[in-house]
Formats: structure tokens, sequence, C-alpha cells
């Protein structure tokens, strides 16, 4: 019986604590949470559960095997060091830590203490996802040339981030986990349209050695939600919309040859559309099941800290192109 520990109990916190409660083989034994209101939620949820304001005792109680944050951006580094110096696994929700440096500092201490460092990149346990590395994998759309994201809402605006650490992850993660090549540079424009200079709307794009090419559409101030991305080989095309109910993915017998170079002819095919069957079952579910058997196997996790350092080093680039008005970032 893994006995877990919960630092932040706002926006995802829940989800986490509900997902880990659920799961044969753990127990959640704290809630932390700097809000007296959200600890009070806590309480009435999980009456056997000690919620607390002071994530310290979580991380110092030696009982406590595993500690998974959820709480701002900013202290997921300190909440992490801590709780690996103390012995505990750590799951820590996206993205991972404000800084590549951050992030290399706590794999690293994560190996020196055999514990599993896991990020939250939970749309790598979703059926959609999952169902189009398999496509990929199968080389049913050949290579890969374009990955096209847009990821816009109206809210929920942060004050301690911009919107590429918000909601970017989640994309970048997705294109890292179906595309092994890695990128070349990052350049990126944003705008604020509020007083505190946190760019609300942003536009990121990834260049490749070879003809592939990344593009990310990011903003809080759309007014409609969409979570849609295209995905285009050299066979066939995929689109996987998460806002669809059922038929999240389709597969599109579509493409394009060029005939005659010098006079520019291209050719269009137009074909099937073929929608495959996809898993229903809850993504932080799968995620929370990888996490425990990291844990108690000694396996590695999927979405793991190699993961989670790798989209920070993206967002650290793309926030350098923003500020130094759209300048292409090399990436390591």
């Amino acid at each position: 019986m893994i006995r877990i520990g919960i630092i932040g109990f706002g926006y995802w916190g829940p989800n986490l604590a509900r997902n880990f409660s659920s799961l044969d083989g753990c127990q959640v034994r704290y809630i932390a949470d700097v809000d007296p209101k959200k600890l009070a939620v806590a309480r009435k949820l999980y009456p056997a559960v000690t919620a607390t304001e002071n994530a310290e005792a979580v991380i110092n109680d030696k009982e406590i095997e595993a500690v998974v944050i959820a709480s701002p951006v900013s202290t997921h580094y300190e909440f992490a060091k801590n709780a690996l110096n103390n012995g505990k696994h750590v799951l820590i929700e996206k993205p991972m830590t404000r800084s590549a440096a951050e992030a290399e500092e706590l794999i690293e201490l994560a190996a020196k203490k055999h514990k599993v460092l896991m990020v939250d990149h939970t749309f790598l346990y979703t059926g959609a996802v999952k169902k189009i590395k398999e496509i990929i994998s199968q080389d049913h759309i050949g290579e890969i040339r374009y990955f096209d994201s847009t990821r816009i809402n109206l809210g929920l605006f942060q004050h301690d981030v911009n919107v590429i650490w918000d909601l970017a992850p989640h994309d970048i993660s997705i294109l890292k986990y179906l595309v092994e090549e890695p990128p070349q540079s990052v350049i990126a424009s944003g705008v604020s349209h509020t007083d505190n200079r946190v760019e609300n709307i942003a536009y990121i794009t990834l260049n490749y050695k070879t003809n592939m090419i990344a593009h990310f559409t990011l903003s809080w101030t759309s007014p409609v939600k969409i979570r849609k991305t295209l995905i285009g080989g050299t066979k066939k095309m995929v689109v996987y919309d998460d806002l669809e109910p059922t038929e999240k993915v389709r597969v599109y017998d579509t493409g394009f040859k060029v005939s005659d170079s010098q006079k520019l002819l291209i050719d269009y095919r137009v074909g099937d559309i073929f929608i495959p069957k996809v898993e229903q079952t809850e993504a932080l579910k799968g995620l929370a099941q990888d996490f425990l058997r990291s844990i108690s196997k000694g396996s590695r996790p999927l979405s793991d800290g190699k993961s989670g350092l790798a989209v920070v080093r993206i967002l650290e680039a793309a926030e350098s192109s923003i500020k130094n008005g759209g300048k292409e970032v090399p990436l390591k």
C-alpha cells in the first residue's frame, strides 16, 4: 500500500485526489493547500484524509512514500526537491518547473535517490493520443510533414505564468510523444492585453532539420473553445478533436504530389475517411496507475522527468523568443 500526500487542491488537485483515492494499492493520507476554503472541501470529500495548510508536514512525514504536486508552477521545484531529499517518489503537475536548469537538477536528484520522478502530461494517456501513436508507428500516414495545434478558450487567466506555460505543455508533450525527431529551433510571438504583461495570446513555431514544421496557437481570450490538432503525413492526414465526444480521431486518405516542380503542378488525392475506435477510459486514471506501477515495479513511467524537461526547454525558448521580438532561439 503506497501512502500518498497531495500538495495543492485548486483546479487540478481534486482530480488527482479523486483518481488516486479510487485505485487499489495506494492510500491518500494528506491533502495540503494554503486556502482554508479548499481544505474545507477536501475534508468534506475525504474525511479520513489529513487536510493541512502545511505542505512541509506532508513532505517530512516518514510514512509518506510519494508526493503529488499540484501547486502553482513557481513552487514545483522547491516542493519536488524537498520531497526527493526526504526519500519520496514525486509526481508533478505540468509544467514540470519554471526552467530547464531546475528540471535537470530534479532529474539528477531523483536518479541519485533512486526515486520515481514523473510529470502529469495527462494527454499521453488518452485513448485518442494512444491511437494516433499506433497509427503513426504502423506507418499508415507516412512521414510527418506538419503538426498544427489550436488550444484556445475564454480564461482561465493565470497571474504567475503566461498562456504558453499554461496551455502549450499539453500539445508539446503530445508532439514529443508522437514525433521522435527533436526540433532545432523555436520562434514565438505573443501579446498581453492586461496590465501585468503576462501574454494571453501566443503563437509558437518549431523548426526541424527535415521538412517538418510544428505550430501552436494558444489563447485565453477566444469566444469559443477549440482543442484541435492536424497532423499531415506523406500518405495520409489525421485530425484530432479532443472536444468530440466519440469520434475524436479521423484519418483522411488525402494528400498531394508534385508532378512538375518547375511549373509547380500539383496532383491532389481525396479518398476515404477512417474513424478508428478509441479507448474511452479516463486518462488521469491511467497516469495515476503508471505512477504507482513505476514505484512498485521500478519501471520507467511514460511521462518521466526527461519528458518534462524536453517540454520545459521548448517553453523556455518560446518565452525567450517572445521577449526578444520573435527572434529564433536554437534548442539543445
